[in-house]
């Protein structure tokens, strides 16, 4: 029987590479619902693609368009409440959360909370509420498959392997666009820089957080809650080839990784398929002898604090990552409309963080407390 897929977030680069691989196992995998912001145009070519029963759109101008386009055919649901409502529906087997920032937060709990399996493409919901996530998804049986790229590698590692002989993560960093640059040099980085990673081809604000780093420090928060181990035992390292996406190491000295090519398809399609190994549908394999070599470095916390700040936010846990998460979002914003400079970015956070008094977060209502008043005290200061 086909597995009945939603797909949040379906227009953007995560969504687009799950339906690539929807495509391309077309007997085994079927889009039951999509959803979108507003691009209208772009989900109206993946409806007609792969006729979903029902879609929803945040934005409810272009919910109405949309609506006059598809008929009866397909059921529009229009706003954030829409898409929530949509995700009740019985005849979704598995939702894949692939919408940006703290958006996901309410969407993921949602899935959850119906018993529905999460294919999660988003970290900074479980910077925000990862312990509220978890628990939630231990009541309901619920399985939790990362697909980025780092997460994944470490659940492939462990795969059949007892926790308790686990000893160290290691996330690997492919540095960004701005590895070994002085502090000097980032002070003159502009946006179109920032936009221009290395390796990876992703959307704008997961870009900009890989050109600080934030992104693997949020990565490191996301591991603590899908692993169940502490920061302490969670290490970054430097690989600028993004060949191995993570190791893992064991109590008795074995270290096992992950390796392939830089493409999402990859990770998405091991969760989609998960628990089989599905034969790689096209997509591309490592030329080992191509590589020539792999090298590691430790990040540069100096230059890049972003990293520091995720891993101390990560140490005090309760309100102290989302927090942290908030004011990166607008702080992020903020650079992407170019109104404050790179190394802005990493200033805004810190001042939010050192302002805020840290709160065991119990609750779904003290963690939206926590986020508005962390974006209230960033828009502040950057006012």
């Amino acid at each position: 029987m086909k597995k009945r897929i939603a797909v949040l977030g379906s227009t953007g680069s995560v969504g687009l590479s799950t339906l690539d691989v929807v495509a391309r196992f077309p007997g085994a995998l079927h889009c039951q619902a999509l959803s979108a912001h507003s691009n209208v145009e772009a989900l109206l070519r993946q409806i007609r693609l792969f006729r979903p029963a029902c879609v929803s759109v945040c934005d409810y101008t272009a919910a109405s368009a949309l609506r006059k386009k598809t008929g009866r055919s397909t059921k529009v649901f229009a706003g954030k409440e829409g898409m929530l409502e949509m995700l009740t529906d019985p005849r979704i087997d598995e939702v894949v959360v692939a919408i940006s920032g703290s958006d996901a937060l309410l969407p993921l709990l949602k899935a959850v909370d119906t018993g529905k399996d999460v294919v999660l493409a988003n970290k900074e919901s479980l910077a925000m509420a990862g312990e509220l996530v978890m628990k939630r998804a231990r009541r309901n049986n619920v399985a939790i498959k990362p697909v980025d790229s780092e997460q994944s590698a470490i659940w492939q590692c462990l795969h059949g392997q007892q926790s308790n002989r686990l000893k160290h993560l290691y996330l690997t960093a492919s540095g960004g666009p701005f590895r070994g640059f002085s502090q000097k040099k980032l002070a003159r980085i502009s946006l179109a820089d920032a936009l221009r990673h290395p390796r990876w081809k992703m959307g704008k604000k997961i870009t900009i957080d890989s050109a600080t780093l934030m992104n693997k420090g949020l990565e490191v928060i996301e591991a603590m809650h899908l692993f169940g181990v502490d920061a302490s035992r969670i290490k970054v390292v430097v690989h600028p080839e993004a060949i191995i996406h993570s190791m893992v190491e064991f109590i008795d000295g074995v270290v096992m990784a992950q390796l392939s090519e830089t493409d999402m398809r990859i990770p998405i399609q091991y969760a989609l398929t998960y628990p089989d190994r599905a034969v790689n549908a096209g997509l591309q394999g490592i030329d080992f002898t191509s590589i020539g070599a792999f090298h590691f470095e430790k990040p540069d916390m100096r230059s890049f604090p972003c990293l520091r700040l995720a891993y101390a936010a990560a140490t005090e846990g309760g309100t102290a990552p989302c927090v942290l998460n908030a004011a990166n979002e607008v702080a992020v914003e903020t650079f992407m409309k170019e109104k404050i400079s790179f190394i802005k970015i990493a200033d805004i956070v810190e001042r939010v963080l050192a302002k805020h008094r840290v709160r065991a977060a119990l609750s779904l209502a003290q963690v939206f407390a926590a986020d508005n008043w962390a974006r209230q005290e960033a828009m502040r200061l950057l006012s």
